[in-house]
Order: C-alpha cells, then structure tokens, then sequence
C-alpha cells in the first residue's frame, strides 16, 4: 500500500469536511443537480474522448496508485548479479525454473533458457516494456482528461444557475440562496480535478516512470548474461540505475573491501 498516496487523498478531503463542518450547516454543501451536471456530465464528456476500454481500464489501473510496489533496485541488481553468476557457471540452461521476484525478469530469463540471441532479447523485451508504458499512459491520459474536463463542468453548471437565477428575480431574498447553489458546480469541479483527479493523474505517470526504469534494468543485466559479461562488470554496470547517495555508498564498501 501506497501511504502517501492514500494519506495525501484522505487527509485532504477530511481537511475539506471539517472546513464545512465548522462552518454553516453541510446541507449547504449538497445538490444533487450540481453532482450530476459535474460528477455525471464529467465523466462522460471524458468517454467521449477515449474507448470504453480505455475508459474503463484507467479506473482498473488507477489502483496503482494505491497499492503499487516494485522490487528495490539494489535488491534486483544482487538478483541479477546471482542469475549471472549462475549462467557462468551452469550455462543458462541453470536457470531453467528458477524463480525471481519480477514477471517481466522470469520471461528474459526463459528467453536466456530458449537460446534467443542478445538482440532478439533486446527487442521483445523492448516491445513489452513500451506496451506496459502505454497501458500506464493511457490510465493517466484519462485522469489527466478529468481533471482538465471537470472544472470546465463546473463552470458550466455555475452558468446555468446563474441563467436560472437571474430569469427569477422578483424575489430578492431568492438571490442569495441561489447564488450558492450555482456556486456549488465550480466547487465540486476544482474538488474532483484538484483531490482526486490530477494526484491520480501523477502517481501513475510516476508509476509509469519507475517501472519502465526496472525494466531497462532488467534487458540490460539479460543482454549482458547472453553476451557472456563478467558479473563483477554487470553488477558495476547496473549501479549506473542506483541513486547517487547509495551508488557512492557501494563504492566506499568496495574500497574498503579491497
């Protein structure tokens, strides 16, 4: 489970409550016009833009933004330095079976097993990273629609109430009431759009980042085994993915080491 995720999204609408809580009563803060011209109208001008699978599966994989973990990246280096130091030995016929913590690693490896060459690996490995990048893209393309499309809703509901408030003005104590439910529309938009929509929105193209990083790990360390490289000269390689701090840190402990 992604905490920051879910404690920013949480925190943020229990922060918004207790405003209205503290404030004049929360019925005031419910229309169920505005919801449906916002929540409603919202979501499908957003299908409009896309497919009913696109649409769809953004909502299936907006679950990444909750709950979402990748192997750390020094972990996957001493992994991948073990499958190399197993190929040297055994040949990659020793890694037949063999289980490791990454789906997408599991099929290099049993294209090591198979005897594909390094640039076959590298280019259906390739192809399946950039179809997991367009997955994760176009569930962020849809969130990243919502929160453009939602205030924009907004306006338009605050426009028709003004329209209805304003062809009724022969009550002036009406006005005010009125106002506040027009007003209403703009508030569920940037509430939708700015809560919920666009965090969303980023924490998939983040996710999105990270794993196509894995990845380029992974095809990197597999290349490198079908090409017969040292695994010292592989693991030095892939400390080039490490940040900064934990890269210098493995050099001094191999300075002192040596």
């Amino acid at each position: 489970m992604d905490f920051a995720t879910l404690i920013g999204l949480v925190g943020a609408i229990m922060l918004i409550a207790s405003a209205v809580i503290l404030g004049v009563s929360p019925e005031v803060f419910l229309n169920p016009a505005s919801l449906l011209i916002v929540v409603g109208g919202s979501l499908l001008v957003v299908l409009a833009k896309f497919s009913f699978f696109q649409f769809l599966d953004a909502f299936k994989v907006a679950a990444r933004a909750f709950k979402f973990k990748l192997p750390e990246t020094q972990a996957s280096i001493d992994e991948l330095v073990e499958v190399a130091q197993i190929a040297r030995k055994q040949g990659v016929l020793g890694l037949e079976g063999r289980d490791v913590s990454s789906p997408f690693l599991a099929q290099g490896i049993q294209m090591l097993v198979d005897g594909q060459d390094a640039n076959t690996i590298k280019q259906l490995l390739n192809k399946e990273r950039l179809m997991t990048l367009d997955h994760n893209r176009s569930g962020a393309k849809v969130f990243n629609a919502l929160a453009d499309v939602a205030p924009a809703m907004g306006m338009i509901g605050t426009l028709i109430g003004l329209v209805q408030m304003l062809s009724n003005m022969e009550d002036p104590k009406s006005i005010g009431p009125a106002m506040a439910v027009a007003l209403l529309t703009t508030l569920y938009g940037a509430m939708i759009a700015t809560m919920i929509a666009t965090p969303i929105a980023d924490k998939l193209s983040l996710r999105m980042t990270e794993e196509a990083r894995m990845q380029s790990l992974y095809i990197d360390a597999l290349v490198a085994i079908q090409e017969g490289t040292n695994p010292r000269i592989i693991e030095q390689m892939l400390s080039s993915y490490l940040p900064p701090k934990e890269r210098a840190k493995n050099g001094e402990a191999e300075t002192a080491s040596d």
